[in-house]
């Protein structure tokens, strides 16, 4: 086997995963990308990537390396629809990795470049379905569930397999196993007309004033490596910053109240998303069946499922995996937030790696779907 790198192409973040010979996690990775801006952040992301993982472009470092891609920026405005955004990100990637790369075309497999054009509405924001199926190899029955920047999937999995026949986001939008709400990029406004405030309920004003990212830094949820996307007023990340953002939502200035009563708004937003995911959730949840979570909200995934009394389990827990350096090997057990250390300068971080899963699962996916070519 090659080197593999997952790659999880967003419109607003690029993640990429890479793996050794053996399958064997070596490092994770998160970059922002502001892909609705143009075509230059893909590629400067990329290139920041590889040479992150200390990879040339196209493996001309002499290394065998495959390289996997499930997109999902196809979407941003940059693009004047899904097909085109497609084809322009598979170009430019093929162009930086090798017309050898891989787009994961759902249940179709992966094809190469040039039969990108034919299969788009099957690679279109089908990482989900890459995520649902590695998790399938390793879990009968579960209800997956990834909350990330600025969306959640919901996804069944049935007897192993991947239960979903709707592939696009519009389909999928109207079963609410996608739904529109995340833990960075989502506005306020988003939430709800009307909030409790001091038990009362306040307008909340339909203005770009605060996201999401301003909750869960007052909420002390959101991790800062994962906090990457700009503030709305293109200000600072501090609690008192994301509070004073948070404040104008209901007409209200930051000094107006102590701290103490931003953080409990703050705590009233996240009930209101955790109700609105926790609803779509139960349209897809079966009895006794385990939540598994992902993304970087994956710590409401866990809270939803101990709220529903079901056992929850995190989506790197069921897949065996390793981080391998020389000849020294470390098997993984899960603990939130723990970094494993493997020789002096390797580290996986699984709270990255369960941010990244969808790059993960591309790349494992890959893999699989390469060995029985080759079979």
């Amino acid at each position: 086997m090659s080197k593999t790198i997952g790659w999880d192409i967003g419109g607003a973040h690029l993640k990429a995963v890479l793996l050794d010979e053996k399958g064997d996690v070596v490092q994770v990775l998160q970059l922002p990308c502001p892909l609705w801006k143009s075509l230059n952040h893909l590629e400067n992301s990329i290139n920041d990537a590889l040479q992150a993982f200390k990879i040339a472009p196209t493996g001309a470092d002499g290394f065998n390396i495959k390289h996997a891609i499930t997109m999902t920026g196809e979407l941003v405005d940059l693009f004047v629809n899904r097909h085109e955004g497609v084809v322009e990100i598979s170009n430019l990637a093929a162009k930086l990795l090798g017309k050898d790369t891989l787009f994961y075309a759902a249940n179709v497999g992966f094809v190469r470049l040039e039969r990108v054009s034919e299969f788009w509405s099957h690679i279109a924001s089908t990482n989900w379905h890459a995520s649902a199926s590695a998790l399938a190899m390793h879990v009968s029955d579960a209800l997956f569930v990834d909350i990330g920047s600025t969306t959640t999937d919901i996804i069944a999995i049935s007897n192993g397999k991947v239960t979903s026949e709707n592939l696009s986001d519009a389909n999928r939008m109207a079963d609410d196993s996608l739904v529109y709400t995340g833990v960075v990029r989502t506005p306020v406004m988003a939430l709800a007309q009307k909030i409790a405030f001091e038990g009362v309920e306040v307008n909340v004003a339909a203005e770009y004033f605060a996201t999401m990212a301003d909750v869960y830094r007052l909420t002390d949820e959101l991790l800062p490596e994962f906090d990457q996307a700009e503030s709305a007023d293109g200000k600072g990340k501090t609690a008192l910053e994301s509070a004073r953002r948070l404040a104008r939502m209901i007409g209200r200035d930051v000094e107006d109240k102590p701290i103490k009563t931003w953080k409990t708004l703050a705590e009233t937003c996240k009930t209101v998303q955790m109700q609105q995911i926790k609803t779509a959730m139960l349209k897809h949840l079966k009895p006794s069946i385990t939540i598994i979570g992902a993304g970087a909200g994956s710590f409401l995934v866990k809270q939803i499922a101990h709220d529903l009394k079901r056992e929850f389990m995190p989506a790197c827990s069921p897949v065996s995996m390793r981080v391998s350096h020389i000849n020294n090997q470390l098997q993984l057990v899960y603990s939130a937030g723990t970094t494993f250390t493997v020789a002096e300068h390797i580290k996986v971080n699984l709270k990255a790696l369960e941010t990244c899963f969808t790059a993960f699962a591309v790349a494992c996916l890959a893999n699989k779907w390469q060995a029985r070519q080759h079979a």
